[in-house]
């Protein structure tokens, strides 16, 4: 595996900015994309962005429709085993994490980009939908949020054919959850991390069955 720095700086990427633009024109070359519900995503501060999962991509198009902010985004470690990609994701804000046990690097990472004022993006489901359906989200995501004491933004992305080339792709950005709404207590239950996990992927999942934009 490449190695990652987790104690490296949380600043925003100048290669993710100089990205942006290509990223955009190779994402409308692939897809039919659209967005919806951008004026909801917060100017300002930290917080979690919490979506459904249905590729690889899903962060690349998730964050091209933040405009003037960056989001970071955590993988699962075996994408770094690769170097290429590994070295790219790091550098457009990506940091692995290691599945199925407890990993307090990545974990300590996740919590301080929040806290410091940056966009944690997550997908809660903690893999991609097999079907593209929703399924049940961990309560990994609401621990982030008690620990990071910050709000979540519910986003969902729906593509009913296969992605294929071409084929429509819907971001929709939900209503911002205040922290305060979760009810996570200082020192948050396993009951109080499921039930907002919960609520967060309800939001996300009613997101979901709008389906595309008329």
């Amino acid at each position: 595996m490449s190695k990652y720095n987790y104690d490296r700086p949380i600043k925003e990427s100048k290669l993710y900015n100089f990205l942006r633009p290509l990223g955009k024109l190779v994402a409308r070359c692939i897809f039919k994309v659209e967005y919806t519900g951008v004026e909801n995503i917060p100017a300002e501060g930290g917080f979690i962005l919490a979506s459904n999962h249905i590729h690889m991509i899903d962060p690349l198009m998730i964050g091209l429709g933040i405009k003037k902010r960056q989001m970071f985004f955590m993988g699962k470690k075996e994408l770094w085993d690769i170097p290429v990609v590994g070295w790219a994701f790091t550098k457009v804000n990506g940091f692995p994490v290691s599945r199925g046990r407890a990993d307090s690097a990545a974990f300590k990472r996740a919590v301080d980009i929040p806290k410091k004022g940056f966009i944690l993006g997550i997908f809660p489901e903690g893999t991609r939908s097999k079907d593209g359906k929703i399924g049940k989200a961990h309560r990994g995501v609401a621990n982030f949020a008690a620990q990071a004491k910050c709000g979540v933004l519910p986003v969902s992305v729906y593509n009913n054919d296969n992605l294929k080339k071409r084929s429509r792709y819907t971001v929709r950005y939900g209503k911002f959850i205040p922290y305060e709404e979760l009810g996570l207590s200082e020192n948050a239950t396993r009951e109080e991390q499921i039930a907002a996990a919960d609520r967060i992927m309800a939001d996300i999942t009613a997101l979901w069955e709008e389906g595309h934009c008329e």
